[in-house]
């Protein structure tokens, strides 16, 4: 069954091409989608589309439907073309007729913006809090090893004291930064294109306000031919937050492989997180890092992908967008994976506390004394050639004591100012009322 099919049945090597994978993402859709219909049938009814005593009937099979998929007992059946068929086809023989009804006033094209609307802005909920129990952690690391002390590198080479908890909370403050940008995709992607229908509106008496109200939706895209060109935005805009999140991951992970290795020493994993080799026994590979880096680097091209898929795209709907969520789906899955992946390595790390003991880094303290001289009185450039000539002429003994203290640095690492920025991004998603407005569609339904 296909929503657009007349009396031609298509030809099968057609539908196979064109369909591809979009049953299988579609699953993923399956309970955006019921809620979808739910609240378009409450708009329905209100705008006088359907019966009064067909909407408690429609209501409670949707919820069985809704029901099925949180279960695992929903299917897209083979030769249904996709889950807006697929749900249509069960209330229809569930219900009879008034099942057909539910299509009134939308097309498929506005349908499918509002369930990967819905299901884009869970996901980004999901990931938001992950996100953050990865930046709590790190922030727990930061403090705990707040006092121990490591180089700070500039070209690869050793330059200045740097520490733990300066490392660990630099990455805390970048997860920052990046849920700004996964705030911007939420804010764009939280709008209503329910009523644009095909791309140009509905000669029906469409209340696009209660559907955006019902959903939870901040607001409608307003101009309809607007709401389907957001189709390919949305998902651009998510893709570049997506790769925010990745490009820190994948510096965390480069980080964690240089730090692992012999030459540095500076961290441990147990045997068990690490791998082996196959002829050199004392390998302890770091496979988990690498392979996190080598999939958040791919995950950095997931803005290219979606651009290069909507690039001069003519006006109105094309079957190219459907090809987004092949890409997008998987990209924001193998994210999340990165991101749990990597709270359970960092809950095992060991950090060394004696780095700098070795002499080999006696000369990342040369600012450090370069600095005690101004203090003293000296200079700046004189106290500059006068350490330069102790380091030349063998004769420069290193101030192991560092003492910084202005905000940001070794000694005042600001972990409280940095969580209430954090703090402060999150609270102004606004989870709490788009998960009390798909509670409220659901409990309605219950009801009926």
């Amino acid at each position: 069954m296909k929503l657009w099919q007349k009396n031609t049945d298509p030809d099968k090597a057609v539908e196979e091409f064109t369909v591809g994978q979009d049953r299988e993402m579609d699953m993923l859709l399956a309970e955006a989608d019921v809620l979808g219909s739910m609240a378009h049938t409450r708009m329905l009814e209100k705008a006088g589309l359907l019966d009064g005593g067909d909407l408690p009937v429609i209501q409670r099979e949707l919820k069985t439907i809704f029901d099925d998929i949180k279960a695992g007992r929903f299917t897209i059946r083979e030769g249904v073309e996709d889950v807006h068929s697929q749900v249509e086809s069960l209330l229809t023989e569930r219900i009879g007729d008034a099942g057909k009804k539910i299509h009134s006033g939308r097309s498929r094209n506005d349908q499918v913006l509002v369930d990967l609307r819905i299901f884009i802005r869970r996901q980004i909920t999901e990931l938001c809090h992950e996100t953050q129990g990865l930046f709590s952690l790190l922030q727990e690391l930061s403090e705990k090893h707040r006092e121990v002390l490591m180089p700070g590198y500039t070209h690869m080479q050793v330059a200045m004291p740097s520490s733990f908890g300066l490392w660990f909370g630099a990455y805390a403050e970048a997860l920052t930064d990046d849920l700004q940008m996964m705030l911007a995709a939420f804010k764009v992607c939280n709008r209503n294109p329910l009523g644009s229908a095909a791309g140009y509106g509905s000669s029906f008496p469409l209340d696009r306000r209660m559907t955006t109200d019902l959903l939870g939706f901040d607001s409608m895209c307003y101009n309809v031919v607007y709401a389907q060109m957001g189709r390919g935005k949305t998902e651009r805009v998510v893709a570049q937050a997506l790769a925010c999140v990745a490009g820190t991951l994948s510096r965390l992970a480069g980080d964690n492989i240089l730090y692992l290795n012999q030459n540095f020493g500076f961290i441990s994993y147990p045997a068990e997180l690490t791998t082996g080799s196959s002829i050199m026994p004392h390998k302890k590979n770091p496979d988990v890092w690498e392979i996190m880096r080598g999939k958040c680097n791919l995950l950095q091209g997931l803005p290219n992908q979606v651009t290069l898929l909507t690039s001069n795209l003519p006006l109105g709907y094309n079957r190219d967008l459907q090809l987004l969520k092949e890409v997008l789906f998987p990209a924001i899955s193998t994210l999340r994976e990165c991101i749990s992946m990597a709270v359970y390595m960092l809950r095992h790390i060991t950090v060394r506390t004696d780095i700098l003991e070795d002499a080999r880094y006696d000369y990342i303290f040369s600012v450090e004394a370069v600095n005690h001289l101004v203090l003293e009185g000296v200079p700046f450039r004189e106290a500059y050639r006068r350490v330069g000539m102790d380091i030349e002429e063998g004769r420069f003994s290193p101030p192991r004591q560092v003492s910084h203290t202005h905000e940001g640095s070794i000694g005042n690492l600001c972990t409280e100012q940095v969580t209430a920025v954090m703090d402060n991004i999150l609270s102004q998603f606004g989870f709490d009322r788009v998960e009390q407005a798909e509670a409220a569609l659901v409990e309605y339904a219950t009801g009926c």
